[in-house]
C-alpha cells in the first residue's frame, strides 16, 4: 500500500510541476482574481479526471489515433480562446483598479481545459494507468492509495502555484500587468503547439 501511495505522491508532484495549459490558466486566474478566489480552480482535475481515468483504464490501449488528434485540435482552439481573453484583460488593464473581477466561473473553464487537453489522457493511459490497473488487480486498496497520493500532491502543488502568483500580483500593478502579458503569450504558444500536434 505504501509503495503505491508514495508513487502517487511522486507522480502528482511531477504532473503539477510540468508547465502546461492548466497551470498557465491557473496563474492567469490568480493574477486577475486573486489567490483566494482562484484557489477552488486547483480542484478542477478532481472533476475532469474521473471520466478520463475510467476511459483510460477501460480501453487502455485501444484508443484510436484520430481521437488523440481530435483532442489536440479541440484543446488548441480552446487554449487560444483563453489566450485571447487573457490578452484582452492585459490590454484593458486599469492600474488604478486593485483587482479585476471576472463574472465567468474560473472553475468551469479550468475543468473544460483539463478535459479537452490530451495531457491527462496520455498521462493516465501511458504513465499511471498501467500502475493503477496493476495495483487494483492486486487489491483495490493499492489502486486507491495511488489515486489518493496522486491527488493530494497534485492539488496541493496547484494550490501553492495559485498562492505564489496571487501573492505576487500584490507587488504592484505594473508587475501584475507584465505577468498577465506573459500568461497570455504562454497560453497562445501552448494553443499553437496543441494545434500543431493535432494537424
Amino acid at each position: 500500500m505504501w509503495i503505491y501511495l508514495i508513487q502517487g505522491l511522486g507522480f502528482g508532484l511531477a504532473a503539477a510541476s510540468q508547465p502546461g495549459p492548466l497551470q498557465t490558466y491557473l496563474i492567469s486566474q490568480a493574477l486577475t482574481r486573486g489567490w483566494k478566489k482562484s484557489l477552488v480552480n486547483a480542484f478542477a482535475p478532481l472533476i475532469s479526471d474521473a471520466p478520463i481515468i475510467l476511459l483510460c483504464v477501460l480501453i487502455l490501449s485501444q484508443v484510436p489515433d484520430w481521437f488523440q488528434t481530435f483532442l489536440y485540435i479541440a484543446s488548441g482552439l480552446f487554449i487560444l480562446y483563453l489566450a485571447y481573453g487573457t490578452y484582452k484583460t492585459w490590454k484593458n488593464f486599469d492600474e488604478n483598479q486593485t483587482q479585476t473581477e471576472s463574472k465567468i466561473d474560473g472553475l468551469s473553464k479550468a475543468v473544460m481545459m483539463n478535459f479537452l487537453s490530451p495531457g491527462p489522457y496520455i498521462f493516465w493511459s501511458l504513465v499511471t494507468g498501467p500502475i493503477l490497473v496493476k495495483g487494483w488487480r492486486e487489491t483495490p486498496i493499492h489502486g486507491i492509495s495511488l489515486l489518493l497520493g496522486f491527488y493530494i500532491s497534485f492539488i496541493s502543488a496547484l494550490m501553492l502555484i495559485i498562492f505564489i502568483f496571487g501573492t505576487a500580483a500584490k507587488a504592484g500593478p505594473k508587475v501584475n500587468r507584465a505577468m498577465l502579458g506573459i500568461s497570455a503569450i504562454a497560453l497562445f504558444l501552448f494553443g499553437l503547439y496543441q494545434l500543431w500536434q493535432g494537424i
